[in-house]
């Protein structure tokens, strides 16, 4: 591996100043406490932390720097001699996780890195690498030696031993990694693998309530949605040809889409309501919204006007974004009626609101002429053409005229009638009879 001009050039100026130093320092001749060796005799060029500096080692070196721990090998050989187990470049550069160095190399784990450095250190001169017992190293763990061949091999002494007066160095091919390194390094990844992952059981909060969720029952198959639909529904109209959005429960117990698709077909087939057909496929994503929807569970009654009556829109209702999708919404019921249901609800109540996915206007109906009438003056619609579809889950309902909701419903002519003029109340005494 390429050798860190940097970080090797800082080493070897670092040593070389510690030398002038030294050599610059007058000799002691007072009788107080005398410094330690490392402070009096200095690190020379002979020095076993020099040779460290060598061609084989600078990997090594370099992690040295990086882990700070310059002073505390300066202090150890000046207290006796030292053995260096150095793992040769070779061995950091390719055998080592990528993973773990950058483990080892975060500020977080300088203390892991200087565990791992010190273990290589044993604070006694060990002459062969073959030597047999249990050695304290600079982390106050002890390695066993010989080293085991399966995990490490000694290379061979007359090539990879450089010998100094305050240590030896032994070149090995592997790391040594010692355990208390190896439970830290175990457990950050543990820890970073289940960060993003919420625990089992942790509360979860109900986005519309701020609530805590409770747990839901379990569904049983085919059962209606546990969601009211307007909940379902996506977050706003989306023009074609983009599908709309929604949230979606992921169960989908029913083909909706192939049930959209027969209803819009049948519509075509059925003559007189093409420009109904055309909006929700072509001019807005509604028959995707609704294919979704049905696909979910929930049950649509869709009030279709004919041709006649969608021709009567104006440029100015259809030309505002969002304006196709929001008349459309008026005309779909999120209940399953027929023509016989809606007749005898207004039969027996005379005047009944359905509920629409425009919220929040309903859609009145009142029985007029044998018949099932949709809103009020001259914005309302008769059941026209009954029952064009009905699937169980889709019921559509032809009606003559566009539907729209009481504001925005204005008469082309709007003629305020003239109050009724009532009698004029007689003043005065009134006439007495005459018998």
């Amino acid at each position: 591996m390429d050798c860190q001009i940097y970080g090797v050039a800082f080493l070897v100026l670092h040593f070389l100043s510690m030398m002038d130093l030294t050599t610059a320092l007058p000799p002691s001749t007072g009788t107080g406490t005398s410094t330690s060796t490392s402070t009096s005799g200095g690190i020379n060029s002979n020095s076993v932390l020099v040779a460290l500096l060598d061609s084989h080692y600078t990997e090594l070196a370099e992690l040295v720097e990086k882990a700070l721990l310059l002073q505390t090998l300066e202090d150890a050989v000046g207290r006796h001699n030292i053995t260096i187990l150095a793992p040769r470049n070779e061995a950091i550069d390719r055998l080592v996780d990528p993973e773990f160095k950058r483990f080892l190399l975060e500020p977080r784990n300088l203390p892991s890195l200087q565990s791992l450095l010190l273990y290589h250190i044993i604070p006694t001169r060990l002459h062969s690498p073959h030597s047999t017992g249990s050695y304290l190293t600079l982390t106050g763990e002890h390695l066993q030696l010989p080293l085991p061949a399966v995990s490490i091999s000694i290379s061979d002494p007359n090539v990879n031993v450089i010998q100094r007066p305050d240590g030896v160095i032994h070149g090995i091919d592997r790391l040594l990694i010692p355990r208390s390194v190896q439970q830290d390094f175990n457990r950050r990844r543990s820890l970073a693998d289940i960060s993003a992952v919420l625990p089992t059981g942790a509360p979860e909060v109900d986005p519309r309530t701020h609530r805590l969720k409770k747990p839901a029952p379990p569904v049983p198959l085919g059962a209606p949605p546990v969601l009211p639909i307007y909940d379902a529904m996506a977050p706003g109209p989306n023009l074609a040809p983009a599908p709309a959005p929604g949230p979606g429960s992921g169960k989908h117990h029913f083909d909706g889409h192939n049930q959209v698709k027969d209803f819009i077909q049948t519509l075509v087939l059925y003559g007189g309501y093409n420009e109904l057909a055309d909006i929700l496929v072509n001019l807005t994503s509604l028959a995707t919204e609704m294919g979704r929807l049905v696909s979910e569970g929930y049950v649509l009654t869709v009030l279709a006007p004919n041709d006649e009556a969608m021709a009567k829109l104006t440029t100015d209702q259809l030309s505002e974004p969002g304006a196709p999708e929001q008349i459309m919404y008026y005309h779909m019921i999120p209940e399953y009626q027929t023509e016989e249901s809606m007749y005898n609800a207004v039969r027996r109540f005379g005047k009944i609101k359905y509920d629409t996915l425009r919220l929040p206007h309903k859609v009145v109906a009142r029985e007029a002429d044998g018949s099932v009438k949709f809103g009020s003056g001259e914005g309302s619609a008769y059941l026209f053409d009954p029952d064009i579809y009905t699937d169980g889950r889709i019921s559509v309902q032809g009606i003559d005229a566009v539907l729209l909701p009481s504001e925005e419903n204005v008469p082309v002519s709007e003629v305020t009638p003239a109050a009724e003029k009532k009698p004029a109340a007689v003043t005065g005494q009134p006439k007495l009879r005459r018998g």
